[in-house]
């Protein structure tokens, strides 16, 4: 059989789950928030401004989306390189898995120092990948 999937590219998947699930809790968020089923199946030409929870985990989504794919590459560019395995990538992708994973309800509970000390942890997850490639 193949070799098995390296930890990196495990959290990789996980990276993408995280993201699939900030994506649908935003999204159930804005409909409870605008409780207008028709405009939400309609062409929403007219924006519908949100508040509150909707809101917020909005924006921690597409802060999400803003990074994701930097961390894709990252990863994806150490596979290609044969770079996988060694202590900054393990650690940095786990760092930036967990601290996405944690980001959005941070952001959802309205909690702002820790939310971006979580932001950071991930920053600096991504940044161990990157420094890992061009060692």
């Amino acid at each position: 059989m193949g070799s098995e999937l390296a930890v990196e590219l495990k959290l990789l998947g996980a990276a993408v789950a995280v993201g699939l699930v900030q994506l649908l809790w935003a999204a159930a968020a804005a409909r409870a928030h605008q409780g207008d089923l028709k405009w939400a199946a309609g062409p929403r030409d007219t924006p519908m401004p949100l508040g509150g929870v909707a809101a917020r985990l909005e924006r921690a989504f597409w802060n999400f989306a803003e990074t994701f794919s930097f961390f894709a590459a990252a990863v994806l560019a150490c596979a290609v390189a044969g770079k996988l395995g060694g202590p900054l990538t393990v650690w940095g992708a786990g760092l930036y898995v967990g601290g996405r994973a944690l980001y959005a309800p941070l952001y959802a509970s309205g909690i702002p120092t820790v939310r971006t000390l979580v932001w950071l942890v991930s920053m600096v997850g991504l940044v161990m990948v990157l420094v890992a490639l061009f060692r």
